[in-house]
């Protein structure tokens, strides 16, 4: 069966990427998170921080970082309204749907419920200008059959709503404990990559209507015997595989994920996002979509905005670099198996009847 993809759809990924179709994405979409780092700097509980901290903050991440992406992932509440004015022509924009965190079943129960942000939709996305939306939620294929459901319901709905606007959706899948006592544990770091993998196949389903994935590294790299010693935050951990176990896992990985997906960073340093993103792209990921390992530092120095500047044009500036450096062996997303071909894709026959429905037209593979 030939893959169709919107006219709109394919437009609108060609300006998330590179001149080669690769993504080397950056995220300030980040909401909770970055009120906890911005009410420690300041000494003050995180629901005490003011909107104009995060406003300020991701305003000043987006104006010096945002010339090194190919697109800037942020939030339409505090990212969107000040720093729009900060994105270069041809940087694509994708803006989040979910609202940030999440919330526990109703009976108490194990598992994590994501929500979209009330009143916001992919109408209004498109309307602000975005080149994708994009949808974040929590997923362990082991959770109860409801939270489950609840997830992979949510996500159809978003892909269908997507569908209906021909804008590409991007998938976020961030991966909790259930059993294991943290995520920071040898447990967890032993069931990561069947968690990872599982999830990236359920959600290429087609029915799910995803354009691309941005997946979790399908392993803990602090775990490897080559990195237990602490060589990446200096604590010790035991062991858990090997280096080329973990390569092993990235292959798996992108045999599971039947559409084109990027590497996401969660959080670690920039040193261990680097061999994340250079055996994730070995393996057949389109690129990264990246924040915190490349700019998180920056937000230590708050309020001073002339000492974060400082810091984001060097050392920030640095990071992005060797990231779209180690991301140059990254598969086009246009040469993943989805899409294999689509350099000769061919528009469908316009009939008089499309000029009157206003139809988009369709790229058929061929």
């Amino acid at each position: 069966m030939a893959t169709v993809l919107s006219a709109g759809k394919w437009q609108r990924l060609r300006s998330l990427t590179d001149s080669c179709g690769r993504f080397q994405m950056m995220a300030i979409d980040q909401r909770d998170s970055m009120r906890r780092a911005i009410g420690k700097v300041l000494g003050k509980d995180p629901k005490e921080v003011a909107y104009e901290d995060l406003a300020k903050a991701k305003e000043t991440v987006t104006k010096i970082l945002a010339p090194y992406a190919t697109a800037v992932l942020t939030d339409p509440v505090y990212g969107y309204p000040y720093s729009i004015p900060h994105l270069p022509p041809r940087v694509g924009l994708l803006l989040a749907y979910e609202e940030t965190g999440y919330e526990k079943p109703g009976d108490g129960g194990k598992g994590r419920l994501s929500r979209l942000i009330f009143g916001w939709s992919v109408e209004k996305a498109l309307k602000a200008g975005a080149d994708a939306v994009k949808l974040l939620i929590y997923y362990h294929p082991d959770a109860p059959e409801a939270v489950c459901r609840h997830q992979e319901q949510l996500v159809q709905k978003v892909g269908e709503e997507c569908a209906a606007y021909d804008i590409p959706f991007l998938l976020e899948l961030v991966s909790y404990a259930l059993e294991e006592p943290s995520t920071d544990s040898p447990e967890f770091a032993a069931a990561k990559p069947s968690i990872v993998i599982r999830s990236a196949e359920e959600f290429s389903k087609p029915h799910y209507g995803v354009d691309i994935l941005k997946l979790e590294f399908p392993a803990d790299l602090k775990f490897t015997r080559e990195f237990c010693n602490g060589a990446f935050d200096g604590k010790a951990r035991t062991a858990v595989y090997s280096l080329s176990e973990v390569e092993g896992f990235c292959k798996q990985l992108n045999e599971a994920a039947a559409t084109p997906w990027v590497i996401l960073s969660a959080g670690v340093d920039i040193a261990e996002f680097l061999v994340q993103v250079e055996l994730a792209c070995r393996a057949g990921a389109s690129g990264f979509l990246c924040g915190r390992a490349i700019w998180k530092d920056a937000i230590n120095l708050y309020p001073d905005i002339e000492k974060m500047e400082q810091f984001l044009s060097t050392e920030g500036v640095y990071n992005f670099l060797r990231a779209n450096a180690y991301a140059q062996k990254a598969t086009p997303w246009f040469q993943h198996r989805k899409f294999a071909g689509l350099t000769n894709i061919q528009l469908e026959h316009l009939s008089p009847a499309w000029h009157q429905e206003y139809a988009p037209p369709t790229l058929v593979k061929v």
